[in-house]
C-alpha cells in the first residue's frame, strides 16, 4: 500500500451499500475530448487521480495540458462502490470528489500534473473529513507514491518559510480507495464555459 493513512473516518460498517456497475455506459464520451471515459485507454498511456474541492473545476483545470487524452469526474477515498452524487453529499459514504486523468507521459509528466494540482487546490484547508471536498492524491504505484510525497514536502518547506497552515492533502492508495466514475451529468460540467485553448 502506497498510502500515507485511511482518508475517511466513516467506518466502513455505516457506509452506504452502493450498487454494483459503474454509472457511465462504456459508450458514454469526454464531451471535451470525444474519447471514451470508461476506457479502453491508449496502450503507453498513464492514469493520475486527485481528489478535489469541486470535480466540475478539478477537471477543467486539466484539459489544456498537452497528452492529455480524457479527464472523467468521479468518486474516491471512501467505501460506498459506485455511488451517487446525492449520496456523497449524506457523508455517508466516505468518498471525496476526484478527477482521474488520463494522459500521455511523453507529452506531459506526472510531475506537470502535481504541479497543476497544487496550483489549483487549497491544500491546508480544514474540512469535515467525511465530506466530499477533501484534497487528496491517489497513487497508482510506488512511482507516483514518491513523487507525489516529494512534491508535497517541497510544498510544505515552502509554505514553512512562509508561516502558512500545514498542508492536508493525503496521499493514498487507488488501490486501496478505487475510483467510481460520476453520473454523465457530472462529466465535462464545465466544457460549455470552457473553450480548450
Amino acid at each position: 500500500m502506497f498510502g500515507t493513512h485511511h482518508t475517511t473516518k466513516l467506518p466502513p460498517s455505516e457506509a452506504l451499500p452502493g450498487r454494483p456497475g459503474p454509472l457511465l455506459d462504456p459508450s458514454d464520451r469526454n464531451a471535451v475530448f470525444g474519447t471514451p471515459l470508461l476506457g479502453p485507454y491508449p496502450e503507453g498511456s498513464d492514469v493520475a487521480e486527485f481528489g478535489v474541492d469541486c470535480f466540475w473545476g478539478g477537471e477543467a483545470q486539466f484539459w489544456n495540458l498537452p497528452g492529455v487524452w480524457t479527464t472523467v469526474a468521479g468518486f474516491q477515498g471512501g467505501h460506498t462502490p459506485n455511488p451517487i452524487a446525492d449520496e456523497i453529499l449524506s457523508h455517508r459514504t466516505g468518498h471525496t470528489e476526484a478527477v482521474r486523468v488520463v494522459y500521455d507521459p511523453r507529452e506531459t509528466s506526472y510531475e506537470e500534473l502535481l504541479v497543476v494540482f497544487w496550483r489549483n487546490e487549497n491544500p491546508t484547508r480544514r474540512i469535515d473529513m467525511r465530506g466530499h471536498g477533501r484534497s487528496a492524491i491517489f497513487t497508482r504505484d510506488s512511482g507516483q507514491a514518491a513523487r507525489a510525497t516529494a512534491s508535497r514536502d517541497a510544498l510544505q518547506r515552502e509554505l514553512d518559510r512562509r508561516r502558512k497552515d500545514p498542508i492536508t492533502t493525503e496521499i493514498l492508495s487507488a488501490e486501496e480507495f478505487p475510483f467510481y466514475p460520476a453520473e454523465l451529468r457530472h462529466q465535462q460540467h464545465l466544457a460549455g464555459r470552457r473553450a480548450r485553448a
